[in-house]
């Protein structure tokens, strides 16, 4: 697609290292084991998956806190991983194949064992205190505010040698930065100049929205919620008019590189999504309400719908499924029929107008795994349990084959393998046409060779309905008409517009392609049971 940039035309897969390939065999994933399976990500044909980006959740020096989310050094690799080499030639390789490389950078706080907080620590004097958010007690002696952590309790932890708190939005061992502070923003933009000079294609910015707190510091005003957090409205703690410069500096940047981007994690929904990447502050934002919905067509819809019209083609949508930090959706969705809804939800992820953005194992069907109390290691999870039973349910390892240690390992693994993984794993689907995985892998590819897919406008058609969705993807010179059952019984969708007029060739079905009906203005479109058909207008 030329004159696109290409996170736009794109599939981006998230890879979460630990869980991805092990090549050393100590049981936690590494770069030499992304390496080594860069081929079944895109080898330049389609009996790879096709992706043209990989996201690596962290990999920097850290203590593991949250699990490389409490960075310690931001140009460095954890051994854990490997090494400075072992990224280069990541790198190297995975350009080598077309496949863009996507850093997660966690700029909101540090660890509390990185060296610009040892500092600040260590004395009201030192002059990185001030990179930090430092506070006296509050009127009564007690914290400056009501301000509560993400990840439970209070967020402001006293440090009884300079007697005085310091504010963490999460863990007490992940101490906020103070993006007001020069020196704070201009090191977090050297981070940003480092990574582009070693040939990185863009950024996950995580908690992009929270960089600034209030400058005053008011108190939230309270919410309903379940648990600490919940229970307040975050006006003050996050959203901060300042965050527009900071996204214009970071996209100068980029933008001074060539084709590079930045993808915001922004904690709230759609409005603020929309928000920090309407008028190209941010190359892409999640918006995480689309994962709140139901297996339901009238309420996916309803929020493409809204997406589309508050972003008024002012910025780029993008649609995630999965991650790092909520249940597999095949786990959310599936039900007895795992397979099947796993299938539908890939057509659907995959030919929406905007940046469709997997997350590691889906292409497989995967489900969480089965973590008991024992073994849980997320720190929320710890804390929660058995209201909230964290995040390691979704990070467990991918199963390559059905061999021991799946072929992610020769050693323990971090996590424990899924109970199924000897029946769910790649191997297993790599050769099986019918498989979650070829399905992924011909949608993927169809996708590149289909302009309407990667670029073009998005228009539901088709009354209303609680069993079926349709849409059109039109250019100028091809429509493509994507209809999905989202159940185990045959529908008819009718339509309330006629469709455009011509005949309809069949490009892909999640069935027989025998079986098959063209859509037809008289009698709408008809679908087999979890079905998910794609035609274009001849």
């Amino acid at each position: 697609m030329a004159g696109k940039p290409w996170w736009q035309t794109g599939v981006i897969y998230q890879i979460y290292p630990r869980s991805f390939a092990d090549a050393d065999g100590d049981g936690t994933g590494d770069l030499r084991g992304v390496i080594s399976r860069l081929d079944y990500l895109n080898d330049g044909t389609p009996r790879s998956l096709g992706v043209d980006a990989i996201w690596l959740s962290p990999f920097f020096p850290s203590p593991g806190f949250d699990f490389g989310y409490d960075v310690s050094d931001y140009c460095g690799i954890d051994p854990l991983f490997g090494t400075m080499a072992d990224f280069d030639t990541l790198v190297a390789e995975a350009h080598r194949r077309g496949i863009r490389i996507v850093l997660d950078l966690v700029l909101n706080h540090t660890s509390h064992l990185h060296p610009w907080f040892i500092e600040s620590r260590s004395a009201r004097e030192n002059p990185k205190r001030d990179w930090y958010l430092w506070q006296d007690p509050g009127c009564f002696g007690g914290a400056p505010n009501n301000w509560e952590s993400v990840f439970g309790g209070k967020a402001w932890k006293w440090e009884p040698k300079t007697r005085q708190y310091y504010f963490h939005m999460f863990l007490e061992q992940q101490p906020d930065l103070n993006w007001r502070n020069p020196g704070v923003r201009k090191s977090a933009m050297d981070v940003f100049r480092f990574w582009l000079d070693r040939g990185v294609d863009g950024f996950r910015l995580d908690v992009a929205n929270a960089y600034f707190k209030d400058s005053m510091l008011r108190s939230n005003p309270p919410a309903l919620g379940i648990r600490g957090y919940e229970r307040q409205r975050h006006v003050y703690d996050k959203d901060q008019p300042e965050l527009l410069g900071v996204y214009r500096e970071i996209r100068s940047i980029l933008d001074s590189c060539g084709d590079r981007m930045a993808v915001g994690e922004i904690m709230g929904g759609m409005a603020e999504a929309v928000r920090y990447s309407r008028g190209g502050l941010l190359s892409l934002a999640f918006n995480f309400e689309f994962t709140d919905q139901r297996w339901s067509p009238r309420a996916f819809v309803k929020k493409i719908v809204a997406f589309e019209q508050a972003l008024a083609g002012e910025g780029w949508p993008c649609y995630v499924l999965s991650n790092h930090d909520i249940p597999r959706h095949a786990t959310r969705y599936g039900g007895r029929w795992t397979e099947a809804r796993a299938k539908v939800a890939a057509a659907m992820l995959l030919t929406l107008r905007g940046t469709p953005f997997m997350y590691f194992g889906e292409e497989i069907g995967m489900r969480d795994g089965k973590i008991a109390r024992a073994q849980i290691q997320d720190p929320p999870g710890k804390r929660y349990w058995p209201l909230y039973k964290g995040r390691d349910a979704c990070r467990t390892p991918l199963p390559w084959n059905a061999f021991p240690g799946a072929g992610f390992t020769t050693g323990q693994p971090w996590l424990p393998l899924n109970p199924d993984f000897r029946k769910v794993n790649v191997g297993a689907q790599q050769e099986d046409p019918d498989s979650v995985l070829s399905l992924y892998r011909k949608m993927i590819w169809l996708r590149k060779k289909t302009p309407a897919l990667q670029v073009g406008d998005f228009l539901a058609i088709g009354k209303s309905s609680d069993r079926a969705l349709a849409y059109l993807r039109q250019t100028k010179s091809q429509t493509v008409l994507v209809a999905l059952n989202f159940f185990d019984s045959a529908c008819n969708l009718a339509l309330k517009e006629s469709l455009p007029a011509g005949s309809w060739r069949l490009l892909l079905s999640t069935h027989s392609a025998d079986g098959a009906e063209p859509p037809a203005a008289d009698r709408g479109i008809r679908l087999r049971p979890h079905e998910a058909c794609i035609w274009e207008k001849t």
